[in-house]
């Protein structure tokens, strides 16, 4: 096993996986029972991912990470903005930029919007 949870988690299921067990359980224990899988963690992330969860797990609880940064570099990959991200992870977009910062992800570069008429005086 892993350092962390986290970790563990995201090779057990895989990245697409684990995203979505993070957005419907992130923050929580749940409880894997012995006998049946849960049919909540079957819908959100699979029943193949499910069956692996519930055989690694199975009657324990496991507390499923927040996992903030890897969501936001996630969100970003897929195009988000700072406010969306900020939106999903339930930060805010301060935050958002001072996560990035840490982890030592560059700003992403704003977006100017100019007339086509103007000339550029800086080139």
């Amino acid at each position: 096993m892993s350092e962390t949870l986290s970790d563990d988690l995201l090779e057990l299921i895989g990245h697409e996986n684990f995203i979505a067990l993070v957005e419907a359980f992130g923050g929580l224990r749940v409880y894997v029972p012995s006998r049946e899988r849960l049919a909540d963690v079957d819908a959100a992330i699979g029943p193949e991912a499910s069956e692996k969860l519930h055989h690694t797990y199975e009657g324990s609880y496991i507390r499923v990470p927040l996992a903030r940064e890897l969501r936001a570099r996630h969100y970003r990959a897929h195009g988000a903005s700072n406010a969306d991200i900020a939106r999903r992870l339930g930060i805010t977009e301060s935050a958002v930029d001072k996560l990035f910062r840490r982890a030592g992800h560059p700003r992403r570069p704003k977006r100017r919007v100019t007339d086509p008429r103007q000339i550029d005086l800086f080139r």
